[in-house]
């Protein structure tokens, strides 16, 4: 095959419209649940202390707002759709191009297994060329959010560990997160010379990124899996109304995140524990390590804090990434 040859083959309308479609279905998904998806993070790394805490979703969204405005439901939101857009369209580029390879190009009927195998690879695919943006984005979610955080130069902290439960007295904490950065610092230029300068350089900025990979390999798996699934029993000739390709993408959505949520809470953990300044009080030696570590310090619960405001947000977030995804590449591909 030729130069020429192959640049056509890559750059055939299909696979545009594949891209660009992917690229603006996850702008729009992460943008409409932008305070939820932010809400789930600080519930992930925040400290178990016995107040300060943001529980409850609905007194946590409250409280963002009045100390914070609109600005806060949209804290790291740009820096997310900076990641999403090209996340979101290697995502199902990779994933329309895997499906005609494990079919060699409709030969061989597309049966599960070649879905989640599809669906496993792409998503490998996509967080490994976004990892740093996501980690930096994890980041400014919680450089503004009021929870106690350890203060380094301070000896008067006690290290959590295994025998204290997690928890992290309140008397203790010498300030909360939002007091210890400054406002160059909450940008997504800011923010990433900070990590790089402080924690070790750009290795840095992929720190959690295997475990992220692990649990996204089953999480994209099952979703596209289930999404194709359930447009078969759904959708089928006559009845493919807007409602029920909705209704796919959210159920599709609250399986596969329920299923490897455990996988989420891991990487926020291991993005957040080389912080030099503002620790939140965990110290992994590793993935495996935090792994064994959360469930033994916080209990089973550990490894799905965080999971009701998620829940509240994969299936609008989910739902509108297909519909949208769909409706951009049909009106393309026309």
């Amino acid at each position: 095959m030729s130069d020429k040859e192959k640049q056509a083959r890559w750059l055939n309308p299909d696979i545009l419209s594949y891209f660009v479609a992917g690229g603006i279905a996850g702008a729009a998904s992460r943008t409409v649940v932008s305070p939820l998806e932010r809400l789930k993070i600080i519930q992930q790394v925040q400290p178990m202390t016995r107040d300060g805490q943001y529980s409850g979703v609905w007194r946590s969204l409250v409280r963002m707002w009045k100390e914070e405005g609109f600005k806060g439901y949209m804290r790291g939101n740009g820096i997310n759709c900076l990641r999403i857009v090209p996340y979101s369209a290697v995502q199902f580029t990779t994933y329309e191009q895997l499906k005609k390879f494990f079919t060699c190009r409709g030969a061989k009927e597309l049966d599960t297994p070649k879905r989640l195998a599809s669906g496993a690879l792409a998503g490998v695919t996509s967080v490994c060329t976004t990892y740093p943006l996501d980690l930096v984005r994890a980041r400014l979610s919680i450089a503004t959010a009021s929870i106690p955080v350890r203060n380094e130069t301070s000896s008067a902290v006690p290290k959590l560990d295994a025998n204290t439960f997690g928890v992290e007295r309140r008397s203790h904490a010498t300030s909360t997160s939002r007091a210890i950065y400054r406002a160059t610092e909450l940008s997504m230029i800011g923010m990433t010379i900070k990590i790089i300068r402080e924690e070790g350089g750009i290795h840095a900025l992929y720190r959690g990124l295997i475990p992220t990979a692990l649990g996204v390999a089953p999480y994209v798996g099952i979703n596209f899996a289930a999404y194709e699934a359930l447009r078969g029993i759904m959708t089928p000739p006559g009845k493919d109304t807007v409602g029920r390709k909705l209704m796919c993408g959210a159920l599709a959505g609250s399986v596969s995140q329920t299923l490897t949520y455990p996988f989420d809470v891991l990487r926020r953990r291991m993005q957040v524990v080389g912080m030099t300044s503002g620790s939140l009080g965990y110290e992994y030696k590793g993935a495996l390590d935090a792994l064994m570590t959360i469930p033994r310090a916080e209990g089973l619960r550990g490894l799905y804090r965080g999971l009701w405001p998620n829940l509240l947000k994969v299936a609008p977030s989910v739902a509108t990434s297909f519909f949208t995804y769909e409706f951009v590449k049909e009106h393309l591909v026309e």
